[in-house]
């Protein structure tokens, strides 16, 4: 039995005392009123902090606080809040959506494994879409009421900052994640004593402690292990410290903290998850140590892994090889010798749980998690397809399209996503209770209601505030030193609101093409340097600390910027997190995304662009494959070339430039006596009506409560029937 005590908070009036509960519960993050109270108290402090509410209320004036206790308008409102957030924390399951649509499922826990999870910037232990997609996953259990549990790994140094020089070449800078001035707190027993979680590392020759911490999302727990525990050899107590940091091996040891160290942990705190689901490959090793267990409780192996695989969850997110674990056969020997004959296995047989025609001999961790996991997905449609076909030869006795991989497209938390100036509006125009419908096409069919100059007004200020973040960043990093007035330039001080501004942001892997712009310079030079019709492009993105062909893009665009051709409209914002995300899926009029088909699994920011009102201009890929609407009515697609390599490249960008010539820039500059752009407002209220309820997390989580969940918890299709008239989309 254990308990959860938090670190020392900060001494408040006892008036307001709560304030220390709103910070260290993330559910402030999808509540603006929640993120308003704090902000009230010193609107400067709250932006130095970064929305940070832990290291708000440490740094915070005790006057300040004072004054706020005594203050009737504030009270007034923290009342409220605190009200509404004791009746998330009380309610029961008949007030839920699963203990009203699946009660069966109301007292069933799902453990949910990821490697990252992307929550708040306050928190960077994410790096971009993987981790986002598992930190909307969380909340929206939450909203839902769906009993979730989630395990991953606290990064004290989180993921890399990033910093441009002089040259546009990345350098990636340690973030400090300092645990006591974050929304997390640390798990003791109830003696007193902290917890510890013990796992070996290469056979026993190295012992392993690991402190556990806990991160409260709404109704959600996610639990941290950590390896910078006194004691533990000096190296290993960095393990954990940085997301996607080092070499191979360092993530094989890793992902053994993850999946290993993750069930112990569960064990330790008394959780027994009826159901698990693994985000991704890097959770593997969770499906070993439960089969691990059985063996030891006198089970063979064959009938400990009949008994993982059906009550197990694994979504694959990536169709590209390089975004797969595999590790070679030594490397595995090195860790694993000792463990295989636990589940009661040889080296043959144990290596052949991750063997996969396309690794060769090495093992491949998603091969082990299709094997052991009874319940699969892709995440889109078409990537559903890619992967059946990718992973076919796992069952080489059926037909591809009875590959057991089935689609589930992702979707976005909408209620962290959506800009405050369109929520106010949101708030007055659509039905009262449209956060708690997010998924239903009738409440989004009421955007119509929303005038056009009130709704391009709400956009207006959207691209303000990016045009202003953009301008702070550029402005601190010169205060810094060692950031040139070149740098300056490239980073995006003197984008103007009223041109055409397109946005391109996400991680900077090869096959997203980031540079595609750029394939005829004087082409795009024509397009952005306009003088009637201006266009100016947003790029911002980190690539991967070891991927150098990624850097290399950036460094291109970063030089680009400064090209006097292109008239300083070209901008790529420097250290792209979930606080910059926000601005630029609302504040930019385009979402552009190029990847080379079909390598892009799915991709969500285009659909938190589009719930704001900003179309998509989009290779037909991924996700945007379900979400276009043909005829150009909620955004633009492009056809997939059927050439290669670089003569698809070349037929590709040509039909962008086409599009932005022919279609894009045109229908943004076609205004009405009034100054609207009439026929533009209109797509981009059409996007917010397709993809909103489509594409939304509340969407996605009901379709694998429906899909998957029910199965793997074994209560599959006991109310599949109830919902059969439910018109959400």
């Amino acid at each position: 039995m254990v308990a959860t005590l938090a670190v020392p908070r900060v001494e408040l009036p006892e008036r307001i005392a709560r304030l220390n509960d709103l910070a260290f519960n993330l559910w402030w993050t999808w509540h603006r009123s929640a993120r308003a109270l704090f902000r009230e108290l010193n609107p400067v402090l709250w932006d130095v902090v970064e929305h940070n509410p832990v290291l708000f209320l440490h740094r915070l004036d005790p006057a300040r606080l004072d004054a706020a206790a005594q203050n009737p308008r504030f009270l007034s409102s923290y009342d409220e809040i605190v009200a509404e957030f004791d009746t998330m924390v009380s309610s029961r399951d008949g007030e839920t959506w699963v203990g009203r649509n699946r009660p069966e499922l109301a007292d069933r826990r799902v453990a949910y494994f990821s490697a990252e999870f992307g929550l708040h910037r306050a928190l960077p232990i994410y790096s971009g879409g993987l981790g986002v997609l598992a930190g909307d996953h969380a909340k929206e259990a939450s909203d839902l009421g769906l009993p979730l549990v989630g395990v991953s790994l606290l990064y004290r140094q989180g993921y890399l900052r990033q910093r441009i020089d002089s040259g546009g070449w990345q350098h990636d800078v340690p973030a400090a994640l300092d645990p006591r001035a974050e929304p997390t707190t640390q798990v003791f027993r109830d003696d007193g004593e902290e917890v510890f979680i013990e796992v070996d590392l290469e056979n026993g020759s190295i012992p392993l402690r690991l402190a556990v911490w806990k991160v409260q999302v709404g109704r959600v727990p996610i639990y941290l292990l950590d390896s910078d525990v006194e004691g533990n050899p000096s190296w290993t107590r960095a393990l954990a410290s940085r997301l996607y940091g080092g070499d191979r091996e360092h993530r094989l040891r890793q992902e053994i903290v993850l999946g290993i160290g993750g069930v112990r942990l569960l064990r330790a705190l008394g959780i027994e998850p009826a159901y698990w689901h693994a985000n991704e490959g890097h959770a593997a090793l969770h499906l070993l140590e439960r089969v691990r267990e059985q063996v030891a409780a006198g089970s063979t192996f064959d009938e400990a892994a009949a008994t993982v695989r059906a009550n197990t969850v694994f979504t694959t997110h990536t169709p590209v090889p390089a975004g797969h674990d595999v590790f070679v056969p030594e490397m595995m020997d090195r860790y694993f010798s000792a463990y295989w004959p636990q589940l009661g296995l040889n080296r043959e047989r144990f290596l052949a749980l991750g063997r996969h025609a396309e690794s060769g001999n090495a093992f491949n961790f998603t091969a082990l998690s299709l094997r052991l996991a009874g319940h699969a997905n892709g995440v889109s449609e078409k990537h559903g397809d890619v992967s059946r076909e990718m992973w076919h030869g796992l069952w080489p006795d059926r037909p591809e399209s009875e590959v057991p991989i089935i689609s589930i497209t992702n979707g976005v938390h909408l209620r962290t996503w959506i800009s405050s100036p369109l929520a106010r509006l949101y708030d007055r125009y659509l039905p009262r209770d449209w956060r708690e419908r997010p998924d239903h096409a009738s409440v989004w069919d009421t955007i119509l209601n929303i005038p056009d100059e009130e709704f391009w007004a709400a956009h207006l200020q959207s691209k303000h505030a990016l045009i202003d973040e953009l301008d702070e960043r550029a402005r601190r990093r010169y205060t810094e030193g060692q950031f040139d007035a070149w740098q300056v330039l490239s980073s995006g001080p003197f984008q103007n609101a009223g041109a055409l501004t397109l946005g391109f942001a996400r991680r900077f892997a090869t096959y997203k093409r980031a540079t595609l712009l750029f394939s005829d310079i004087e082409r795009l030079a024509r397009i952005v340097n306009n003088p009637d019709f201006p266009v100016q492009i947003i790029f911002a993105g980190k690539a991967h600390p070891a991927d150098e062909d990624g850097k290399r893009l950036i460094q291109e665009i970063y030089t680009r910027a400064r090209d006097s051709r292109l008239g300083g409209r070209i901008a790529f914002a420097e250290d792209y997190e979930m606080g910059l995300a926000s601005l630029l899926v609302a504040g930019v009029d385009v979402w552009l995304n190029n990847p080379r088909y079909p390598m892009e699994a799915s991709g969500t920011s285009g659909m938190k662009a589009a719930a704001n009102g900003v179309p998509n201009c989009s290779i037909l890929d991924g996700w945007w494959i379900e979400g276009y609407e043909p005829g150009d009515r909620n955004g633009w697609g492009i056809s997939p070339s059927s050439r290669e390599g670089e003569a698809q490249d070349e037929e590709e960008a040509n039909a962008i430039y086409e599009t932005l010539e022919q279609r894009v820039v045109p229908l943004y500059y076609d205004r009405g006596p009034d100054g609207l752009p009439h026929a533009w407002i209109a797509l981009a209220k059409e996007a917010i009506r397709t993809v909103a309820p489509r594409f939304s997390a509340r969407r996605m989580l009901i379709e694998y409560i429906d899909r998957l969940y029910a199965r793997a918890a074994g209560v599959e299709q006991a109310s599949a029937g109830r919902r059969a008239g439910d018109k959400r989309f």
